[in-house]
C-alpha cells in the first residue's frame, strides 16, 4: 500500500506555484499561518524560499510543501 503524501496533494490543489504570505493558512488547512513564517524568518530559521513580488511576500509552494514534510511528524494518537 503507497503512503498518501498530502503534501504533494497540497501542492497539487494549489492553483499558482506560489502562495501569499497572507494565504499560507488556506493552503495548510489553518495548521500553518503566514505571520508564525514571517517571526521564523525574522528570527532567522529556517523557512521555505520566499520572493518578494512588490511589497508582498509569496512563498514558493513546492519549497512549503517540502519545508512542511520535513518538519512533519506522523502517528497514531496519543493516549495518557
Amino acid at each position: 500500500m503507497t503512503k498518501t503524501d498530502i503534501f504533494q496533494q497540497m501542492a497539487d490543489r494549489w492553483p499558482s506555484n506560489v502562495v501569499a504570505q497572507s494565504k499560507v493558512s488556506t493552503l495548510t488547512g489553518g495548521v500553518l499561518s503566514g505571520k508564525s513564517l514571517a517571526n521564523m524568518r525574522s528570527k532567522g530559521e529556517d523557512v521555505p524560499e520566499s520572493v518578494m513580488i512588490g511589497s508582498r511576500r509569496a512563498y514558493v509552494v513546492s519549497s512549503l510543501v517540502n519545508w512542511l514534510r520535513n518538519r512533519t511528524q506522523t502517528g497514531g494518537a496519543h493516549h495518557g
